[in-house]
């Protein structure tokens, strides 16, 4: 009897006295599985993504369990650990601001669409009038590479950089070269690295446009001139003098 129950189940006893029937242990486990998998056992059942969301905290939870227990102070260790390194990256962003795409040589200074510098200055203030000063400061320095262009002090090339022509520039107007690389440095980090212009930044380089205006350019053949002239009149002098 003792092994007939270890492999079988007993059914309810019947009502009328007799002896209780019993079901084979496989069938009477399938016949429980087919009432458990009824809907209306499963109606208060997580979500699959509660499920998915459940999983992850848990594995969270045992990857900072096993990080607290390498990390001397335990769990307040790791939090320190952690905290510092979020502020040595805080740091390095806000010094360096954000990563650079590319070399700052990389990318042209003008787009396809041709404009005037005037073109560019309207736009330029435009966009300082709505405090945008990163098109500002955009904007401003196309203006000037144009008027130098429009100018005959730069040969209009597709494709040129900020770096480029300040350089250029630099040799017509050498007393501010310096500024023109200023300005080409403020151009390439507000384009390529990221940074955020200021109002200050665009009034220098606004301030840079109107100087260039006024500076009449040294030539080549004009430096190469004056000394001749000075050539000339130190042997004259050299001559009277003898």
């Amino acid at each position: 009897m003792l092994r007939a129950v270890d492999t079988s189940v007993l059914s309810p006893a019947r009502s009328d006295g007799e002896p209780p029937l019993t079901i084979p242990r496989g069938p009477a486990r399938e016949a429980a599985r087919r009432e458990l998998s009824k809907r209306m056992y499963h109606e208060n059942d997580p979500s699959w993504f509660q499920r998915a969301l459940n999983a992850f905290w848990n594995w969270v939870g045992k990857l900072f369990d096993a990080a607290s227990s390498a990390t001397p102070g335990g769990a307040p260790g790791l939090v320190v650990v952690i905290a510092a390194i979020v502020l040595v990256v805080g740091a390095l962003w806000w010094r360096l601001g954000t990563p650079r795409r590319g070399p700052a040589s990389s990318a042209a200074l003008f787009d396809d669409r041709p404009r005037s510098a005037a073109d560019h200055r309207a736009a330029a203030e435009a966009h300082a009038a709505q405090r945008h000063w990163n098109q500002a400061v955009q904007e401003r320095m196309r203006a000037i590479v144009r008027s130098l262009e429009e100018r005959a002090l730069l040969d209009v090339r597709p494709g040129r950089t900020a770096d480029e022509a300040a350089a250029e520039a630099g040799r017509a107007l050498p007393s501010h070269t310096d500024r023109l690389r200023s300005a080409a440095r403020d151009f390439d980090d507000v384009t390529y690295g990221g940074r955020a212009a200021t109002e200050q930044s665009y009034d220098r380089i606004a301030e840079l446009d109107r100087a260039l205006e006024r500076t009449k350019p040294v030539l080549a053949n004009s430096t190469s001139d004056t000394n001749s002239s000075h050539s000339a009149d130190h042997n004259a002098r050299r001559g009277a003098a003898e």
